[in-house]
């Protein structure tokens, strides 16, 4: 996929302890050289301290000038991942080259980010003001919901898609549905398993109970899969491969580039090389035990609409 050269920019809410900047909030990024105007942050001030989680709250403006080169620092590896949720940028459309290194691994509190080497002292200090801190994770990317809440969306358990994932309108996560940074959907689509980072699921698609779909973090981060369209991958199934607009993957198979996959012909291949063909349907012999494809005929059934219609 083509990288976008488009600028961005953004005014936003820095959370800094002492000169590490730990997160922003970015409520309207544009992709334009100018940000637009965000009521009430102009009014924020130069600074304001927590001395509970000793922490500094800021208004900055961010630009970047080229969303192809990669980002340089976290201001603008924040502003990267808000352009994501905020569906403005669909993913491995722009450079996150470098991420991991520019983001800080932080507690991510009822009370918001604090620096792990305060986390203690904060939970002290939270206990003796009769209150209770809860830790939703340690992470270096924290809830998408805690940032952006894009339209026409359900996520059952907001603690499975992290800040960065892309979910188009009518998507549905449900409890144990996972969407990773930089990975998501384009249409409609039922995720009741894990999308990982860099991948991307077509308008229609079914991703079954358990399922798994590699993505681009696996192996030596180069490989990105990409399911198309109208698919159905069954519960606990998995993909490691793309797969064209049409396809099925039974419950319980997975199939990975160097899977041998038996042919109607009679021959084998590997599959990547029926990586991204249109209406195929994988599943493992039951009798032999052998994974086998074939074209498909007919139709799964397809989403229901009534499930998906989140307005």
């Amino acid at each position: 996929m083509t990288l976008s050269t488009s600028p961005a920019s953004a005014v936003g809410l820095a959370t800094y302890a002492g000169d590490t900047l730990l997160e922003v909030w970015y409520p309207a990024p544009s992709l334009s050289l100018t940000p637009a105007d965000v009521d009430g942050l102009g009014e924020v001030g130069a600074s304001r301290r927590d001395e509970v989680r000793g922490v500094r709250t800021v208004t900055i403006t961010t630009t970047i000038i080229d969303l192809a080169t990669a980002p340089v620092d976290a201001a603008d590896a924040w502003l990267r991942l808000h352009l994501l949720s905020h569906r403005l940028v669909i993913p491995r459309s722009v450079s996150l080259d470098g991420v991991f290194g520019l983001l800080t691994n932080l507690a991510w509190t009822s009370l918001g980010a604090v620096p792990l080497d305060r986390l203690a002292s904060v939970q002290l200090d939270a206990r003796l003001r009769g209150e209770h801190l809860t830790v939703y994770g340690v992470d270096k990317f924290p809830r998408m919901v805690d940032y952006v809440v894009p339209a026409g969306v359900r996520i059952a358990d907001a603690d499975r898609v992290r800040l960065g994932a892309h979910l188009a309108s009518g998507t549905t996560v449900m409890h144990e549905g996972f969407v990773n940074f930089n990975a998501g959907t384009l249409g409609t689509s039922m995720v009741e398993g894990r999308i990982s980072a860099g991948v991307v699921v077509g308008d229609g698609s079914d991703i079954g109970g358990g399922a798994s779909i590699m993505g681009t973090l696996s192996g030596g981060g180069t490989e990105v899969v990409t399911i198309g369209a109208r698919c159905l991958i069954g519960a606990n199934a998995g993909v490691g491969i793309s797969l064209g607009d049409e396809c099925v993957v039974e419950a319980g198979c997975y199939i990975t580039a160097g899977s041998k996959i038996l042919l109607p012909d009679g021959t084998t291949a590997k599959g990547r090389e029926l990586s991204g063909l249109d209406g195929l349907q994988f599943w493992r012999n039951s009798v032999t035990g052998a994974l086998e494809a074939r074209q498909r005929t007919g139709s799964w059934g397809g989403l229901n609409a009534a499930l998906h219609a989140h307005d």
